[in-house]
């Protein structure tokens, strides 16, 4: 009889086997410095589409442009002044909430419309960075034994000198080596076909299609170079070169901040592969595609929402930096590192210009930072806190 009971209890147990993301919400909800986090960022992006709804428009509802110079730099909470401004240059509710700049703009309504921009920003270049991290990460876990070619090397390194030469506005030499590089894959492609129909190519080029290195030490040192970098200054080189743009900004920090990624997706593949069910997935015939996106790359993707967490926070303080430094964002757009490269001036006189942006970098990085943290501990037991 007792042993019936345990049995059933035991069976009990195991029909309530709690869900994986009720049981990551439970250990995140533990954390309070997470869910902080969380809270903030949530906030964070409420204003952000505030600020992209208010700031908008041919008759915004907060003007982030509208210059009245006889209310410059006017502390937070300042009245408008009635007899020198017309209504319809007026602020909303008739105050200004984070006082004004020195060319009377006011200062909240470029926050707000700076809060967009950052998110954008942050978003939209983790996301470039995380689908080049997941396809590198994935090719060198799942295919890194494959050997390659000589001739494929070649093609390799023709494309790359086609792309740099035109990303230097020298398209006749970059259509010439774009042409070398589809004459060497179409060579190739005939020396496959050969080979598979039994047939021969002339001897004399078969030193072409040895085998050289594998493509996970193809891709691997390719990281390690690009890791060799200092990030911001190689940003800062490749945006100098480029026409001031808010897109520009957005590609550049996705496409020189992915190897983090890469080198995740990749040590969770490599462990991955060797499981059971990958064997059992290759067994039932199940094309290399469907064994990566839907068996391997739901086990792989933890590690991935972290990065992109902690990445977002980085693409921001990136682009306030330089912004900062002039090589951000161009006008009319505010973001919050033109504010704060605009009050640096009148430190002294206005010192609100400089600590209303630089605060609100401060909390939004730390609590993206914060809430990265607690995600990991959420999601990988191994590394929880103990």
């Amino acid at each position: 009889m007792q042993n019936t009971r345990n049995t059933e209890e035991l069976a009990h147990g195991l029909a309530e086997e709690v869900p994986r993301l009720t049981e990551a919400w439970r250990i995140f909800r533990k954390n309070t410095l997470a869910v902080w986090g969380l809270v903030i960022f949530i906030a964070f992006f409420i204003v952000a589409v505030s600020g992209l709804l208010l700031t908008t428009g041919e008759n915004p509802v907060l003007d982030p442009a509208k210059v009245r110079l006889s209310e410059k730099l006017l502390r937070p909470l300042t009245p408008v002044n009635t007899e020198m401004v017309k209504p319809g240059d007026r602020p909303v509710f008739g105050i200004y909430l984070l006082g004004t700049d020195d060319l009377g703009r006011d200062v909240f309504a470029r926050m707000m419309q700076g809060a967009w921009v950052s998110l954008t920003v942050g978003f939209v270049a983790v996301g470039i960075s995380v689908i080049i991290g997941i396809i590198l990460g994935g090719i060198a876990g799942y295919y890194g034994r494959l050997r390659i070619k000589f001739m494929h090397v070649l093609c390799l390194i023709a494309f790359f000198v086609s792309m740099i030469l035109l990303a230097s506005g020298q398209r006749g030499p970059a259509l010439d080596s774009l042409a070398v590089t589809l004459l060497l894959s179409a060579f190739s492609a005939v020396y496959h076909y050969l080979a598979a129909k039994g047939g021969t190519g002339p001897k004399i080029l078969d030193f072409l299609f040895f085998d050289t290195f594998s493509v996970d030490t193809l891709i691997m040192r390719f990281v390690d170079i690009m890791l060799c970098f200092p990030s911001f200054f190689l940003i800062l080189t490749i945006v100098a070169l480029l026409p001031a743009s808010i897109y520009n900004i957005m590609i550049v920090i996705g496409l020189t901040s992915w190897m983090g990624t890469t080198r995740f997706v990749r040590a969770e593949f490599l462990s991955l592969r060797e499981q059971d069910f990958v064997s059992a997935a290759k067994a039932m015939g199940l094309s290399d595609i469907s064994i990566i996106f839907r068996h391997m790359m739901p086990n792989a993707i933890a590690p991935v929402l972290v990065s992109a967490t902690i990445g977002v926070a980085m693409a921001i303080l990136t682009e306030a930096g330089l912004s900062f430094l002039g090589f951000g964002v161009p006008p009319p757009h505010a973001t919050w590192g033109n504010i704060l490269a605009g009050g640096e001036s009148f430190i002294f006189d206005a010192p609100w210009l400089m600590y209303i942006p630089g605060l609100s970098i401060l909390t939004v990085v730390l609590s993206f930072n914060l809430f990265g943290e607690g995600l990991r501990d959420a999601l990988n037991p191994k590394l929880r806190k103990r």
